[in-house]
């Protein structure tokens, strides 16, 4: 397998893995200090410390990965101020949804630095594995909350998981890899990142679209032809085996990833290490111990569960009395706040030149979504038995695949620049517009009926 290298003179074969050799390790052996080094841990991740220091933790967890997630950190006192508004001003639902969905934010970047740094103690590629599931752990917090939630005549909670789902494959396709895009293009004119990374990530996508389709196509083609009822119970029941059928596919994936091909994936992420500007500063930085690591996730975990629940509650009155759509709520808003931590992991590897790196969170987080994550929600849906199916409406299936097409062109020459990215971002842009206008289906129904009687009514007097 030929790979293009960052610039003139590189070699078009892959740098063979031999063994774990960083930076640091390099650093330590110019200089000639022994650094301590625990067992099974890679150096780039060792912190020199065990246990649990308040002070340290605080410090480190604080400063974070990077400028923008240190800005995301400023938040942090908006955590408490949304669970203390949830039950001093239970009635005040605008108040409590805005500062529950702010709150989100830093809950979810600890999320995301912990898996960072636990990233950092293990081998590349689990390490990378290890880093998308936990950040995907605020996305499945929330659908399990939402599937959770008992009917309401106002707002379809399952409406509004299916437009998660896409809206989360949809923000983490087109807006974070754009503006991955945007931030590698700002020092160089382009990136060139493996075909490896990109063929298989774009193989699965497609995948994916074909099989969130498969229902949707099912459904709709028969809607006249199949009683209703009938045509909903077949529908359910093809979304459940389709939703049994991805998560096979995603697990093939990992395995593929992590065991059989492991050895290529090792080595273009040590060759992206190598690429990684702000090197030095990374291997002097101070950093979590496994401890730490744990501590953080629980803390983080139990706040986003808390918050979640807050911010859930709040949908029902935010599309009663602030009319916004379901599918606005779950294409847009929804997906923008549980994807936050790994969007600003990956823009800050593609800004530092690790674009196999960016890439391959932008790709995993995006495939664990569609393979994973959303027929995860479909599964225990079955389980809790409520009809969670992923019968999608047209215009969130018909803008799911116009973006696979748009985003596996973009990845065809494994090259990147901010032109594409700026085209990437655009096109969620116009999705965002479309979704804030688009109505809801029981809402449409419930005029087109009120119509209907106003007008027999007019014609009987």
């Amino acid at each position: 397998m030929n790979e293009k290298g960052n610039g003139g003179g590189g070699s078009d074969q892959l740098p063979v893995h031999q063994g774990d050799v960083t930076a640091a390790q390099e650093q330590a052996a110019v200089s000639g200090v022994k650094s301590k080094q625990t067992p099974m841990i890679r150096q780039a991740g060792e912190s020199g410390r065990s246990g649990f220091d308040p002070l340290h933790f605080s410090r480190i967890a604080f400063r974070s990965s990077s400028w923008a997630s240190r800005i995301v950190n400023v938040l942090w006192p908006v955590v408490p101020c949304a669970i203390a508004v949830r039950y001093a001003l239970p009635d005040n639902h605008l108040l409590i949804f805005i500062l529950s969905y702010l709150a989100m934010v830093p809950c979810a970047n600890l999320i995301g630095f912990a898996g960072q740094e636990l990233a950092r103690k293990v081998p590349h590629v689990f390490g990378v594995l290890t880093e998308t599931t936990l950040g995907s752990l605020v996305e499945i917090i929330l659908f399990m909350v939402l599937i959770t939630r008992p009917t309401n005549a106002t707002v379809d909670y399952i409406q509004v998981i299916k437009a998660a789902i896409l809206g989360s494959v949809l923000a983490t396709m087109l807006l974070c890899l754009g503006l991955c895009f945007i931030a590698g293009g700002f020092k160089r004119d382009e990136q060139e990142f493996s075909e490896a990374v990109s063929e298989a990530g774009s193989g699965l996508l497609l995948t994916a679209g074909f099989g969130l389709a498969i229902p949707t196509v099912f459904d709709h083609s028969l809607t006249n032809v199949v009683p209703a009822d009938e045509l909903a119970t077949k529908t359910i029941d093809i979304s459940r085996s389709t939703a049994v059928l991805l998560i096979v596919a995603y697990l093939v994936f990992v395995y593929f990833q992590a065991r059989s091909h492991h050895g290529i994936y090792d080595a273009i992420f040590v060759e992206d290490e190598e690429k990684d500007h702000d090197k030095h500063k990374d291997i002097n930085k101070k950093k979590l111990t496994f401890t730490e690591c744990a501590v953080a996730l629980v803390i983080s975990i139990a706040l986003v569960t808390i918050i979640a629940i807050a911010l859930v509650d709040q949908i029902h009155f935010m599309v009663q009395e602030r009319h916004i759509s379901d599918a606005f709520m779950g294409l847009i808003l929804v997906p923008l706040v549980e994807k936050a931590a790994e969007h600003l992991t990956a823009i800050d590897e593609a800004y530092d030149n690790q674009m196999n790196f960016a890439l391959s969170h932008v790709l995993g987080a995006t495939l664990q979504t569609a393979l994973f994550n959303g027929p995860l929600v479909v599964i225990v849906g079955w389980g809790l038995g409520k009809p969670m199916g992923l019968s999608f409406e047209v215009f969130d299936l018909a803008v799911l695949l116009l973006a696979i097409i748009t985003v596996g062109n973009f990845l065809r020459d494994q090259k990147s620049n901010y032109l594409e990215g700026t085209l990437c971002v655009i096109v969620y842009v116009a999705i965002a517009v479309a979704a804030f206008y688009y109505p809801n289906p029981h809402t449409t129904g419930s005029e087109s009926a009120s119509a209907s009687n106003a007008t027999a009514t007019t014609g009987a007097h």
